[in-house]
């Protein structure tokens, strides 16, 4: 199959300059994901950008909650969810996703945009995922000046809380899912531009120790030592490792002076299953951990966190939308390509949920998390012309929510 002659012409108008300005001024604004004052900042903006393509709605998060280092569970303070809605009332709904919050935090030293080459930018966010969003605005721009916009209704989420796993965002993201046909999320893509294909699932735990506090010198027996507790737990867990299961050890927080005994600690842990049965395995096995941890150096430990992403794999449901973006890939020259990946996103949550999603169609980039992290900015124009010919392709074509399988 070919471009017709109006495909042809809708993706040509897509003009790769305003998508990088965009992206290049997005970045300037630190929007670390508990930096409210800078995702309000980019709440203001990303709204006025969205105007005019449909009704703007802004979703306050919905409850959640941190361990302190101390043990205490406090509320989570997080970001505001942008929604943009264009023709409700269509049979055929796309959900199209993104984040416009970083893991870099306002004291993070990586705030700056530099060239390191032409066509090479360096930048907080500028891959993962401010241009993800530049290329979703521009492919959305583009399609709805085409003669095939009234095909399909479409959603926009843009959440601020994704990477850390979308705690305020997630039943928001879950309940649009459910409306829609199949989805588009826009992570970055590989350098190379292949997409992700398989992802695990991912869990985020901190495990409070309360010991006992007492002189290390006069009478350490009298003591429960927290910390050493936490390092046992911790080495424990690490032995849970498996082909079908990562974990990472992140951090221990407590002790205190050299010469007393810590009475308290905190243990950060993320785990990624492979599947259902490996998170299942996962999650008995760190309570098992836990109780033989608590009764081995008599301390008390309770555990706080969850699985927030589910494991995602590549079945049918999935394969069809993949395939249809690599037809549409191939009609413009890009050879597109999906492999597994280590990573999660919200891709993972709309899969549980049924939905068809391919969440790699950001720009192509590398290196994020990092202060390494950069963008191709060849790829905003290539990315959002492949966006938007997939979206002309479901306006012409349609695509069917898979029917629910029976258990």
């Amino acid at each position: 199959m070919s471009l017709s002659r109006f495909e042809a012409e809708t993706l040509a108008a897509i003009d790769g300059a305003p998508l990088l300005e965009r992206t290049l001024a997005w970045a300037q604004i630190n929007s670390g994901s508990r930096n409210l004052a800078g995702l309000a900042a980019m709440e203001r903006l990303l709204a006025e950008a969205w105007r005019g393509l449909g009704e703007v709605r802004i979703h306050a998060p919905a409850p959640a909650t941190r361990m302190a280092a101390d043990g205490r569970i406090l509320p989570e303070a997080l970001g505001r969810t942008i929604e943009i809605v264009a023709r409700p009332e269509a049979p055929v709904r796309v959900l199209l996703t993104g984040h416009y919050d970083t893991v870099f935090g306002e004291d993070h030293p990586f705030q700056e945009v530099r060239w390191l080459e032409e066509g090479v930018v360096n930048g907080p966010g500028v891959a993962d995922m401010k241009g993800g969003i530049a290329v979703m605005l521009g492919a959305l721009s583009a399609f709805e000046a085409s003669p095939l916009a009234a095909g399909i209704g479409w959603t926009v989420l843009l959440n601020a809380d994704e990477e850390i796993s979308s705690p305020g965002s997630g039943s928001l993201l879950a309940a649009r899912a459910l409306e829609a046909a199949c989805g588009l999320t826009f992570e970055p893509a590989l350098a190379d531009g292949t997409l992700a294909g398989a992802r695990p699932g991912s869990g985020n735990f901190s495990i409070h120790v309360a010991g006992r506090s007492a002189h290390a010198g006069r009478e350490p027996e009298k003591g429960r030592n927290a910390v050493l507790a936490a390092a046992d737990l911790a080495l424990r867990l690490a032995r849970m490792a498996a082909p079908d299961l990562r974990v990472n050890v992140a951090r221990i927080e407590g002790g205190g002076p050299n010469n007393m005994v810590p009475e308290t600690a905190v243990l950060r842990v993320n785990m990624r299953p492979a599947s259902a049965t490996a998170e299942a395995r996962a999650l008995a096995g760190l309570d098992a951990a836990i109780a033989e941890v608590s009764c081995a150096h008599e301390v008390a430990a309770h555990r706080h966190g969850g699985f927030a992403r589910p494991p995602k794999p590549l079945d049918g449901n999935q394969l069809r939308l993949f395939e249809l973006v690599r037809a549409a890939g191939a009609d413009l020259g890009l050879p597109v390509a999906w492999r597994p990946a280590g990573g999660v996103c919200d891709g993972n949550n709309l899969a549980a949920t049924g939905l068809a999603v391919v969440d790699t169609l950001g720009v192509r980039g590398g290196a994020i998390h990092s202060a390494d992290e950069f963008l191709l900015t060849e790829s905003l124009a290539e990315r959002a012309r492949l966006a938007c010919l997939v979206l002309m392709r479901i306006a012409r074509d349609g695509f069917a929510r898979a029917a629910p399988q029976s258990s």
